[in-house]
């Protein structure tokens, strides 16, 4: 069969985590879904359904996740637990050894 220039779809198969989250946070998830509903002038939409894409955006945005991720992925990188440990931690780590 010949190669298709669309590669095969990825699995996008729902899997449904559930979460307790505090009052207060769930407040300013209610608070945020109404600045998005005015932001761009839409209905109010669930949280639940902003939740995955709030996510998406945050591991997306964390540099440190999106570098420890790629090192991952090509399999090098740094060891696991240095990439577990905030940056403060392995620096003051790595002065102490020295």
């Amino acid at each position: 069969m010949p190669e298709l220039k669309l590669a095969k779809l990825p699995d996008r198969t729902p899997v449904k985590i559930t979460v307790t989250v505090s009052p207060e946070l769930n407040r300013d998830l209610q608070a945020y879904a109404e600045a998005y509903s005015e932001a761009y002038q839409s209905e109010v939409e669930p949280v639940s359904e902003l939740i995955p894409y709030m996510l998406q955006d945050f591991l997306r945005s964390d540099r440190s996740f999106t570098k420890a991720k790629k090192a991952k992925q090509k399999g090098g990188g740094e060891s696991t637990s240095a990439r577990t440990q905030p940056a403060s931690r392995r620096t003051a780590h790595a002065t102490s050894m020295s």
